[in-house]
């Protein structure tokens, strides 16, 4: 870490690269203290936050999960990352844009803000990770990535809910069907997509491999890593973790909670494992900062993300990450 200057590099560092010394308890609380800016310029990755709930069936509060997640991460950039034991923004420039707008008085805009925020950020050849937010803000966010990458997407679902759930009115928001409507939209190929931590029934799963909570308790990581990439292959991905997919005893502060799930350990040791798929965007969602404890969830998604960046940093020192 540099010593050039002392806190709040939020705001004082000089471009997008390097770390500085922070205090854990103090400071701009930028998601692991990067510089927070609106100039996309140089920018590997851009981190941002959906402060959106308005799609959720059951507890709400997940709009304020950006800023709780970013609250956490503040512990987690103290040191290197384990077990990756290097800076990853050494070698990966990442920035926080800050919050997506949204016009909460007025509903049905706030699909088209959601991809429009997406559409200006991969413009720019960065790649995003999204700080939710209820798991709703993943179809527009889908929708900006396939005008991007091609369609149809694979899909990597972390989730205990399989949000396949039919409905076919144009224009809902909800936060339980979003990827029925993106299978049925092309914007993911359910051949090639996984969901995995799933432990709710669903009549029709759409195709979509379905490794359930069950099933990773059964095989183990190692085995789930193998089954992604069986899955996946050289299919480009987008990777999306509802923070529910974790036991309640490791994310309580969510708006689902449904017991029987992964502990943080095995989602992460899964996750550490797709150095080799080509992830064109990522997003952490569902955490819901009033029904957590002593951060629990926050922090956990907050590793989850970290881990994210850290495969993103390997593929760009592999030269894997085009722009």
């Amino acid at each position: 870490m540099s010593n050039d200057f002392q806190g709040d590099g939020a705001i004082q560092r000089k471009g997008l690269l390097g770390s500085n010394y922070e205090m854990t308890f103090g400071g701009i609380l930028s998601f692991m203290r990067r510089t927070f800016t609106k100039d996309l310029a140089g920018a590997d990755l851009v981190v941002s936050g959906v402060p959106f709930d308005l799609a959720v069936t059951d507890r709400p509060g997940a709009r304020l999960g950006p800023n709780g997640i970013r609250a956490a991460s503040a512990e987690v950039a103290s040191l290197f990352p384990y077990p990756w034991g290097f800076d990853p923004f050494q070698d990966l420039a990442v920035s926080d844009y800050g919050d997506c707008f949204l016009d909460v008085h007025n509903p049905l805009t706030i699909q088209d803000a959601i991809t429009n925020h997406a559409r200006k950020i991969l413009a720019s050849g960065a790649r995003m990770l999204t700080l939710g937010g209820d798991h709703f803000i993943t179809y527009p966010l889908l929708t900006a990535h396939v005008e991007k990458f091609g369609k149809p997407l694979s899909l990597i679902h972390f989730d205990a809910h399989c949000d396949t759930w039919a409905d076919d009115t144009p224009g809902t928001l909800n936060h339980g069907t979003m990827f029925y409507k993106a299978v049925k939209d092309g914007l993911i190929d359910p051949k090639r997509s996984v969901q995995i931590g799933i432990r709710t029934w669903n009549d029709d799963y759409m195709g979509i491999r379905i490794l359930d909570a069950q099933w990773v308790h059964d095989h183990g990581t190692k085995a789930v890593v193998e089954e992604v990439m069986r899955v996946v292959g050289d299919h480009t991905a987008y990777l999306t973790f509802d923070i529910d997919c974790l036991d309640p005893a490791f994310a309580p502060g969510t708006g689902t909670p449904v017991s029987g799930g992964l502990s943080s350990a095995q989602a992460l040791a899964i996750l550490r494992g797709f150095g080799e798929i080509d992830i064109c965007g990522m997003d952490v969602v569902e955490v819901s900062p009033p029904f957590d404890h002593a951060e629990i969830t926050a922090l956990a998604a907050a590793h989850i993300a970290v881990d994210m960046i850290c495969l993103m940093r390997n593929r760009k020192v592999a030269g894997k990450l085009t722009r």
